[in-house]
Parts: structure tokens; sequence; C-alpha cells
């Protein structure tokens, strides 16, 4: 009879166990682990101006960060790359057969703000494409260890097998492209097209604008290379001969110091530094006589990359040419502050070097000018500005996708998080 009774007590308690461990399982699923909320200590909620500004932020509704520690995930943690997609929200599949059947190959140059890179990669991420990311020679030893250390978790992206030491508006920022584009011609993805960003730059089109966008009768099998005929005003920086001041500065060799016309007769032209080249452009640059000879005259000009892609297409032996091209090519949305008053209404943030970085009400105009990326946002001085950019950006790519939606690709959720991924796939056209 005790025999009896203490099998009794043990099957009771193996039952209440039971029951106790099941029901946690049953929790756990009903609540997915992706899914929940992020402490009120770490992620503070997107700030009202969101709503005020960018279409599909509904008023009345309060959105997390789903996660606000990019940098010190890559810094602190003893990560595993299987589950780094999943914890800083990599899209991992292509999206849509559009995209799978056109990759873009991408050149990212940065040399500070490992949090900002980390978001620019997460957004522009695509496994389809390839990326080779440069970084500055002259940045922290711990810096390039950091980046090194995320990208070696992606098969298609990769450090620059030679970094230079970018001066601002020196040859340098010229060669850190060219060593990137040595690599990626050695790339066995069949990419289609080029981009170069640097690492304050962040996306207004999504990969799959992106592609239609380059795939529209205006520029399939063109390269994109905004600029004129060199003006008058622009000559100083190619008659004159400058040095480089390695890490620092481009100075003027000496007065009267004046280069010789530019090789082959090249009409030159000027424009800006941001392109997309097709891979046939891409092979002439990088074996043609001409390219080779424009390059070695450019390296005593004045930023030369603003010279040089655009002088080239210019020219009948460059595959995809615009010889009759000007500025057409939605490259990137810049609020320069010589501009103001003509081409937009003023910096909301603060200018450096004439150039706006971005604070949270420039953002209407960023989305109205509809260009590829947008330059230049700071984490440090204006933070909501990139963190409303990049969840408005990230709905409109979920929103876009073909496939089912991972909730690891979710940015951000609502304290009523059971609801967050339903509203994620209807919102962004509101």
């Amino acid at each position: 009879m005790r025999q009896l009774e203490g099998t009794k007590c043990s099957f009771l308690v193996c039952l209440g166990i039971s029951i106790i461990i099941f029901s946690f399982i049953y929790l756990r699923t009903r609540t997915p682990p992706e899914l929940k909320p992020p402490p009120s200590s770490s992620c503070k909620p997107f700030s009202t101006a969101c709503k005020t500004v960018l279409p599909g932020m509904k008023k009345g509704v309060n959105w997390y960060r789903r996660d606000c520690q990019e940098e010190s995930y890559i810094l602190n943690s003893h990560f595993l790359c299987s589950n780094l997609t999943r914890d800083l929200h990599f899209i991992t599949r292509p999206l849509s057969r559009t995209e799978e059947l056109y990759p873009l190959a991408f050149i990212v140059t940065i040399h500070k703000e490992l949090e900002l890179f980390i978001r620019l990669l997460r957004a522009i991420y695509m496994p389809q494409n390839v990326y080779c990311i440069h970084v500055d020679a002259k940045a922290p030893r711990e810096y390039r260890e950091a980046v090194q250390k995320l990208v070696s978790c992606f098969p298609n992206t990769f450090l620059s097998s030679h970094s230079e030491t970018v001066t601002y508006a020196g040859f340098s920022r010229l060669q850190a492209d060219l060593n990137c584009m040595k690599d990626l011609a050695k790339s066995k993805t069949d990419w289609k097209k080029v981009v170069n960003l640097c690492g304050q730059d962040f996306p207004v089109k999504t990969n799959l604008e992106l592609v239609q966008y380059m795939q529209s009768q205006q520029w399939r099998d063109k390269n994109m290379t905004p600029g004129v005929k060199q003006p008058m005003s622009m000559r100083y920086r190619t008659q004159r001969q400058y040095k480089e001041i390695v890490g620092s500065h481009v100075a003027p060799k000496g007065r009267g110091v004046r280069k010789r016309p530019p090789p082959h007769n090249l009409q030159l032209y000027f424009g800006t530094a941001y392109y997309a080249l097709t891979r046939p452009f891409v092979d002439f640059v990088l074996k043609s006589p001409i390219a080779h000879d424009l390059l070695d005259w450019s390296r005593d000009t004045f930023s030369p990359d603003e010279h040089y892609w655009v002088t080239l297409n210019h020219i009948k032996e460059a595959p995809g040419s615009r010889i009759d091209g000007g500025w057409e090519g939605a490259i990137r949305a810049i609020k320069w502050r010589d501009q103001e008053g003509s081409a937009h209404s003023g910096c909301k943030g603060h200018y450096i070097r004439g150039i706006c970085i971005y604070g949270v009400e420039d953002l209407p105009w960023i989305i109205s000018m509809d260009s590829m990326f947008a330059n230049k946002f700071e984490s440090n001085t204006f933070p909501e500005a990139l963190d409303c950019l990049e969840q408005w950006h990230r709905n409109k790519v979920l929103n876009q996708a073909t496939v089912p939606i991972e909730p690891s690709w979710l940015l951000a959720i609502h304290s009523n998080y059971s609801n967050s991924s339903s509203y994620f796939n209807s919102s962004a056209g509101e």
C-alpha cells in the first residue's frame, strides 16, 4: 500500500513538472523571443517628429527600436556569426526575383563612426550582392578589427585588399575606389553595376528600387556620372599642381607650377565623385591606356575623383558612356550651403564644409528628392534623423518583398509587439 502511495505521489510530481514545462514552452511560442520589447533603458521611443515628417509612421503609436547597441555588440560580444544576422536584423534572402537576377556591387569607404557603418551595411545588404569595404589606413586598429569581425560573417562582403591613407580632396580618395574595383573585378558574383558610398551615406531607395532605376530605359547599360564640361571656376583644380600632405590636406606645390594639358587631348569634365558604373566600364578603367594615362596625369590635381569618372564617361571608347550627358542621375540628396534658397530651404541640422548634416526635419526634403542615397548623417549630433530614416526605409523594403518576412528583419516594434509584424506589412504606403 505504501508503495502504491509513493508511486501516486511520484506520478503527481512528474505531472506537475510536466505541466509547468509545457506551459513555459507554450508561452515561449506565443511570445517569440525575437519580438520581445526592448528594455526602456536602452531604446527610447522614436522622436515624435518621425510621425510628423515621415509617411507610414502612425500618430499616437509609440514605436521602439529593437536594438540600440549595434556598436557594443560588435566590440564586446563573443558572438557567433550564425546569431549575428538575427541579432542585428540583416536580411538573409533575396526579396524578389528581379533583385536576384540583377546583383549589385558596392564600394564603401569608411574611417569612423562604427555604428553608422553597421546600420548602413544593414540597410544596403542583400545576399545576392557583393560589398568591398575600404577602411582608411589611418583608422584606429580597434576600428579596423571591429569592421573585419563584422564583414567576416558574410561570404559576399570583404575588406579591400589594400588600404590607402585617405586625404580629403587628395588622389588617395580616388585610389581607394580603384583598389576596391580591382578586387570586385575578380569577384565570382556576376554583378551588373557598382555604386560607391561613404560611411555617412544612407539609402533612400530600396535595393529593388535601385535595380529598377538602373534597369530603366534611361540607364540600362549606361554609366551614371553626373557632371558637365569643366567650368572656368573649377579649372584651378587641374591647371596647377598639388601635393598631398598625407592624411591631412592637399596644398599647391608652389606659385607658377602649372600642369601640362590632359593626355589624349581629353576634354575635362567636372561632376560628382559618386557614380553607378557598369561592369564593362570598370574593366575599361582597369585596362585601357586612356584611363591609365588620365589616372597618372590626375595624381597631382585637386580632388581628382570629381573629374576622373565623369571625364572617362564622356569618351566614345568607354562602354556605357554618355557623351552628351549632364547632371542627370539621382545619385545623392545633398544640401549644399551655397544652394540654400534655390535648391532647398536650408539645413535643419548644421553645415560642415558647406554640406548639411541632416536633422530630422530635413527628412521630408530627402524623400521628395527621390535620390538613391542621402548624404550626410552623424549618429552623435542628430541621431533622430538616422533613426527615423532607417525605420522608414526598412518599412518600405519589407513592404516590397515578395517572400515571407522573417521576424528578425523587423527593426522596430510597438509596445504591443504581438501586432508589430502585421503593421510593418501594411503601413509603408500610408
